[in-house]
């Protein structure tokens, strides 16, 4: 059994090609999908956030807004990039969305990926410490919103509120108490997936991974997950590890899956270079018919070792088109692979 969700960008462009043209389109259109996709049986609704760009962003009324809307599929982002964010704030916005979806928040955070302009988090008011990376001021945000989640007092109250307090130091609030057993770290590389499993946080890896020994992108994210399931073990945390990994797969059963996907049924890895120093290895797209299509999923060692698959949608195609392809996967490859 596997929990298989949908991963959505949240594209949009003024483009008489485009279904989603503004960015109210994408927003309400993302919260459209969710509930199809709980209607089809998926269990997953996350969404990518990313800064300066005609993407999602900000995620948190949007996760709110789909709590509201639906009763039980997980609701999620892949990733929240943390050199952006106020972690105290943070623990404030997704408290609140997670008690307004009943608790079925699943959130991704990270060191984030290149943005679409230099130094963004500048513009947001953060900067690494005085001879500090971006990547460490991510992890430190990281760290202080697993302390907020933890919902211990830390703040000195006022001798005279305007409102009685609690006695003793106070937390923040709203507080979901389960919430912190939710996080997931995007990781790109074997060293931070398992700092992530010492810190009791899930594994999320995605189409892009640091190329760490050349060897195929699917051997190496399977190598990933298994380090991170054993420095997870030796941490001795007693909840269990999830591991989600996210793909582009496409089951051909129609003759517009064909036209719109059918060329990419040949695809393989490619390598990149995702700054000046850290070359990158991107796994392959699926696109087949459904026969070939399982047998194509059944030799990624990744996807086996994960309990969580998340498609990469093409919202840009539409809500209904994209129920589709969320669908066929569930309908005609899901159960001969032993996921259903």
């Amino acid at each position: 059994m596997k929990k298989i969700g949908f991963l959505s960008f949240g594209h949009w462009t003024p483009s008489s090609q485009s279904a989603t043209r503004t960015a109210g389109d994408a927003l309400l259109q993302s919260i459209d999908l969710a509930v199809a996709a709980e209607e089809l049986g998926a269990d997953g609704a996350y969404f990518r956030v990313h800064h300066f760009a005609r993407q999602l962003a900000s995620p948190f009324p949007l996760l709110a807004a789909v709590g509201a809307k639906t009763k039980r599929i997980e609701i999620g982002t892949a990733v929240i990039d943390m050199r952006y964010e106020n972690p105290l704030y943070m623990a404030e916005d997704s408290g609140a969305a997670d008690l307004i979806a009943g608790g079925r928040l699943q959130l991704g955070i990270s060191r984030g990926s290149p943005e679409q302009v230099m130094d963004g988090w500048r513009y947001f008011g953060f900067s690494p410490d005085k001879n500090g990376s971006e990547e460490e001021m991510a992890r430190r945000n990281a760290e202080v919103y697993l302390s907020a989640l933890q919902g211990n007092g830390f703040a000195e109250p006022n001798p005279r509120p305007m409102f009685p307090n609690p006695p003793g130091l106070l937390r923040i609030e709203p507080h979901s108490p389960t919430l912190k057993e939710r996080i997931w770290w995007g990781s790109s590389s074997n060293a931070t997936a398992v700092w992530a499993a010492k810190l009791g946080m899930h594994l999320q890896s995605s189409t892009l991974k640091t190329d760490e020994n050349g060897r195929p992108f699917h051997v190496q994210q399977a190598e990933q997950i298994r380090a991170y399931r054993d420095a997870w073990k030796a941490a001795g945390h007693e909840r269990e590890a999830r591991v989600s990994v996210s793909r582009s797969i496409f089951a051909l059963v129609t003759d517009r899956d064909h036209a719109y996907f059918g060329r990419q049924s040949e695809s393989d890895d490619t390598i990149g270079f995702i700054d000046d120093k850290t070359r990158a290895i991107f796994g392959r797209g699926y696109a087949a018919e459904p026969d070939a299509l399982v047998e194509q999923l059944r030799a990624d060692q990744a996807i086996a070792e994960a309990d969580t698959l998340l498609l990469t949608v093409p919202n840009q195609l539409g809500v209904d088109y994209n129920a589709h392809i969320i669908e066929s996967i569930l309908k005609h490859v899901a159960p001969a692979l032993g996921w259903r």
